[in-house]
């Protein structure tokens, strides 16, 4: 069960004080911009091969997030025409590290007992430039996307294990990141709180994303029109 201060969300870009660097590291060619279309500050990280460049949390390797959430939410776009990489350093019960890693740059899915990798397929909105389902660099088109990945459900599926916590994240480029999130809640993109509460979806275990995690609708306009959801 996450401590209270991790209840119900942990926003892990304003808990750790990204913008500050003393908890967190960068490494290369990684810049904070301000998104209009998003209304706030993303972090772009580009560079020749995604290793060169990354923001990694926490700043160094022997520290641990200590993150117990299920679910990690991770709000990104991936530079277009270009490979990106993310590992995320989970602990198990037992205090074994696993890696969990995804890619467009990875063909097919590997895994040993430290190490899952998993290839990413970015979607296009548009179909006549891109194919849906085609691995390698992004489409030109490629959209801001809300990847959700349970944790424990991908340990114990892949390697029999079962989830302790986040240990630590490092996101290599070439990818704009507006933030992550921790939680033990599922929460569901382009669902409003007064939506939520008169389709009683609650009950049903439907939560509405957070407004300081969402990614802004104009009006008329639908979420999925817009945004891709990837849930894992």
């Amino acid at each position: 069960v996450p401590a209270a201060w991790q209840r119900p969300y942990l926003n892990i870009f304003k808990h750790f004080r990204v913008e500050e660097w003393k908890r967190s590291a960068k490494e290369g060619d990684v810049a904070a911009l301000t998104d209009t279309r998003l209304k706030g500050t993303v972090y772009r990280i580009r560079g020749s091969d995604p290793a060169s460049s990354y923001l990694q949390l926490p700043r160094a390797g022997t520290q641990s997030l200590g993150l117990t959430g299920r679910y990690l939410y991770l709000l990104f776009r991936p530079l277009p025409r270009k490979h990106f990489l993310v590992h995320l350093d989970v602990a198990t019960e037992n205090n074994q590290v696993v890696r969990i890693s995804f890619s467009n740059l990875f063909k097919e899915f590997k895994s040993t007992a430290t190490w899952l990798q998993f290839p990413f397929v970015c979607g296009a909105s548009n179909e006549g430039t891109a194919q849906r389902g085609a691995t390698g660099a992004a489409p030109t088109d490629v959209r801001w996307t809300c990847l959700v990945l349970d944790l424990p459900s991908i340990l114990g599926l892949y390697l029999n294990r079962r989830y302790s916590h986040l240990r630590g994240v490092k996101l290599c480029s070439n990818l704009l990141v507006k933030n992550l999130c921790t939680s033990d809640l599922l929460f569901e993109p382009g669902v409003t709180l007064s939506k939520a509460r008169l389709g009683d979806l609650s009950s049903r275990g439907v939560t509405p994303m957070p407004r300081e995690l969402a990614f802004p609708v104009p009006k008329g306009e639908k979420w999925h029109d817009l945004y891709d959801y990837i849930r894992y």
